[in-house]
């Protein structure tokens, strides 16, 4: 006699309950605010821009008519912009790449002392939360050439009467250093956190296996923080196409044309003069996107360096 098994009938699937599903889905309405926020901050200037590129506009008279892309044409034809985007991509490019070698360096040593941020680690933040306007008066008071903070070093290294806002070399370059003197800290908040992360096998392991420093560096935390100090080199590029209030309280665009840089001949093409708004917002959105495509150079040297 054979016995033969048999299977236990399959339970049928049971839709979920309307409860169940309340459960697993967010409710619409708790993403009106966030929606409502971006509308505000995001979508109406950006239509609002748009609008002031294409018509005939003054800061008195704005939306007066409909100009098609005269206004771009006239940001084309300007030599003052056109300047003003190169000093802009040459000081945004020098800023950044100061900023994150002061950074890592300064997040490497901050590590080395045993991972404790400290009260080292919280002065040298100091920069980064300071108001750029307050950093811009502070520094140009320190570099006044009579009277100014540093007047007694300069003599100190016989430059006496020494004046780095002087030249239009020596004004730029001294932007750009005060640029990433300010901004630099937070290049180290970043990498310091991510070597926080490296797992101490890692480090062990590489101990044990005799590396050196620089070979520990390059090969155990250097992939783990790369991507980090990618996304922070990011966010320092569009910092420094942004910069306008350190130009404007230092050198108010001097000597001569040598600081404008882009934010600041918007600022310029705005609110001095003939006031032309419209024009104004054309050359915002060229810079827009001349920052975007800087960016997406940077992404695609990135990924063939990765590659």
């Amino acid at each position: 006699m054979t016995v033969t098994a048999v299977r236990p009938a399959s339970r049928p699937a049971v839709a979920p309950t309307r409860a169940a599903r309340g459960r697993r889905r967010v409710p619409l309405w708790l993403a009106v605010p966030a929606i409502g926020s971006l509308l505000v901050t995001g979508a109406y200037p950006a239509v609002a821009g748009i609008a002031l590129a294409v018509t005939d506009s003054s800061l008195a008279r704005p939306l007066r008519e409909f100009a098609g892309f005269d206004n771009f044409v006239a940001a084309a034809e300007s030599v003052a912009f056109g300047g003003s985007l190169v000093r802009s991509t040459l000081f945004a490019v020098l800023a950044t790449l100061l900023a994150v070698l002061a950074g890592v360096t300064g997040a490497l040593a901050l590590h080395a002392r045993g991972g404790r941020f400290g009260l080292l680690g919280a002065v040298l933040l100091l920069p980064m939360v300071t108001p750029p306007v307050s950093v811009g008066v502070a520094w140009k008071l320190l570099l006044a050439p009579v009277g100014g903070g540093l007047t007694g070093l300069w003599g100190a290294l016989g430059i006496a009467g020494f004046n780095p806002l002087g030249t239009g070399a020596g004004a730029f370059t001294t932007l750009v250093l005060i640029h990433a003197w300010q901004w630099a800290p937070l290049v180290l908040l970043l990498v310091y956190a991510a070597l926080l992360g490296v797992p101490a096998e890692l480090w062990e392991a590489a101990a044990l296996d005799g590396a050196g420093w620089w070979r520990t560096l390059r090969s155990v935390v250097g992939p783990v923080v790369a991507p980090t100090v990618v996304a922070a080199a990011v966010l320092q590029l569009v910092i420094a196409f942004k910069v306008f209030d350190l130009v404007a309280v230092v050198t108010a665009g001097g000597p001569g044309v040598a600081t404008i840089v882009a934010g600041f001949e918007v600022f310029r093409t705005a609110f001095r003069g003939s006031f032309e708004v419209g024009t104004a917002a054309a050359e915002t959105i060229v810079l827009g996107l001349l920052v975007g495509l800087v960016l997406a150079a940077a992404g695609l040297v990135t990924r063939r360096a990765d590659g």
